[in-house]
């Protein structure tokens, strides 16, 4: 017999050669210490092909060099493992190893032997999960090309079973993150994410670099809005495709050329498109470059990825369409308020710019300062419960008008606080406590210091600074060095210190949201 190092040399030089050519084809390894087996095995699959893709042939001469190569490789299809090796049961303890030890239930074992009494076949099959079992004499040119028909079908079938429940289960997964609100740019995102994992399912390698972009359409007018994008397509300033690349726009159209009837997704190269509607006449768009055609998973699996989608931007329009009706009724509402008081109503809009330009400077989260944002409109909606008489006053309140002009913190608190919307909860805090002073000799409750709800000191600043520095009915604006001089001597008494000094390195902004905001008395 040859030694088993000559063969295995001469064998590697020819293995080389063959994967040069075929790349692409199905891995299945020859497990055997007899050459003649090898060459013989190779011979009768010379030309087989399944699938149009023909074999990658792996030759391992014991069954401790076949252990090696699983170890490297678990894209393995097929086995044709010799039983009698190094020892007379080689075979028998590799089997049990790739099924057991390795955790391969996958790969397809068919047992080779030339002495079929030492390995009873039923035992065999049943002890040791082996797919089939083969008389080394049995096995011709025509019956090793049916075994390999029915082993590559079986082992594909399998491999495209478990790559859509991996499909599945990672559109399950990222449903939580979809379906939960969030700014749209972060859903854009996360939808963006998931489109590339989805597309990468067969990737072992390192993470892939992610390159892609999320549009939306106008159905009606054709209007394209960048959402998001990530890699070479990170959105320019100017929000055009052609600044992305010049011919992007005729590459998307080309790609959604390709989409089939009642589809959703296409690839053109290394580009994957998914396209699915929503019920708002709005078309969106997830675009990837970079994709490797052969990770794609199984049609199925992107159109539930993309009804999913579809469901997904129908509920965050909706939910965005709620919380903009919700922020548009504060907004109206606190008008109204200011209009009853004989106040500009766009002293509401500048307030709330510019509690929201303190918070975020302050270090609030920017969720929180949204809320803010949406909120302070109703920081004087207690003054609905106020008597016109003394609400309007043209002259100085008597004390007793007084004491009854400063409920209107109690009121628009008691009127707020059993909502349990997240807006009027801040709203309520807010309504309540913005004529608290830092001292503690405020009102409604004398709180002092950081007892004083954050969004109650942010709203008393910028109240006080639109009152003084917006004209109105009663008075022109301040000059803005008075303004200034006011804060400064008031910081520590009246007002939070550290938000008085934000207060001072944001004037610039705060003065811009004034001007942008400012409404022609006179």
């Amino acid at each position: 017999m040859l030694s088993p190092k000559s063969p295995r040399k001469k064998k590697k030089q020819g293995a080389d050669e063959a994967t040069s050519t075929v790349a692409n084809g199905w891995p299945v390894l020859i497990v055997d210490d007899e050459p003649e087996v090898h060459r013989v095995t190779e011979l009768a699959l010379a030309g087989f092909r399944f699938a149009d893709r023909p074999l990658e042939i792996i030759n391992a001469m014991s069954a401790a060099e076949a252990r090696k190569i699983l170890e490297l490789r678990s894209d393995i299809a097929v086995i044709l493992l010799d039983v009698v090796m190094e020892t007379e049961h080689a075979g028998l303890d590799l089997a049990q190893w790739i099924r057991n030890g390795l955790g391969n239930t996958d790969v397809r074992i068919v047992l080779r032997t030339g002495q079929p009494g030492q390995a009873p076949e039923r035992e065999v099959i049943t002890t040791y999960d082996i797919n089939d079992y083969k008389e080394k004499t049995e096995l011709t040119a025509r019956k090793l090309h049916t075994l390999f028909f029915s082993c590559l079908r079986s082992w594909r079938d399998i491999k495209t079973l478990e790559a859509t429940q991996r499909g599945l289960d990672l559109i399950l997964n990222g449903a939580g993150s979809l379906f939960s609100y969030q700014p749209a740019n972060r859903f854009a995102e996360t939808a963006l994410h998931l489109f590339h994992d989805l597309l990468h399912l067969h990737d072992t390698t390192a993470e892939s670099p992610m390159h892609g972009l999320v549009l939306s359409v106008q159905r009606r007018t054709g209007k394209i809005a960048i959402m998001a994008g990530t890699g070479r397509y990170s959105p320019p300033m100017t929000g055009r495709l052609e600044d992305l690349r010049p011919d992007l726009p005729d590459d998307l159209k080309r790609l959604e050329s390709k989409i089939p009837e009642n589809g959703h997704f296409a690839m053109d190269g290394i580009m994957a498109l998914a396209s699915f509607r929503s019920s708002v006449e709005i078309k969106n768009i997830l675009m990837l470059d970079g994709v490797d055609a052969s990770s794609i998973p199984q049609r199925p699996v992107l159109d539930v990825f993309c009804r999913t989608m579809a469901y997904a931007m129908d509920n965050y329009n909706l939910i965005d369409l709620v919380e903009r009706a919700q922020k548009e009724v504060v907004q109206r509402l606190g008008e109204a308020v200011e209009t009853r008081a004989m106040e500009s109503s766009q002293h509401v809009r500048r307030v709330a710019e510019y509690s929201w330009i303190l918070a975020l400077a302050a270090g609030m989260p920017r969720r929180d300062a949204q809320v803010l944002l949406a909120a302070s409109p109703l920081h004087d909606v207690g003054k609905i419960g106020i008597p016109d008489a003394i609400l309007n006053k043209p002259g100085k309140l008597t004390d007793e008008e007084w004491e009854v002009m400063k409920t209107h913190t109690i009121i628009g608190e008691d009127m707020l606080i059993q909502s349990d919307l997240e807006i009027l909860k801040c709203a309520a805090i807010i309504a309540g406590g913005h004529h608290e002073r830092w001292d503690g000799t405020g009102y409604p409750r004398r709180l002092s210091g950081k007892i004083i709800p954050l969004p109650a000191r942010i709203t008393a600043i910028a109240d006080v600074f639109d009152s003084l520095a917006s004209d109105s009915v009663y008075k022109k604006a301040w000059p803005l060095e008075r303004i200034l001089q006011y804060f400064e001597e008031n910081s520590g008494t009246q007002f939070d210190p550290s938000l008085v000094r934000i207060l001072f390195e944001k004037l610039p902004d705060l003065l811009e949201a004034r001007d942008r905001y400012r409404d022609d008395i006179f």
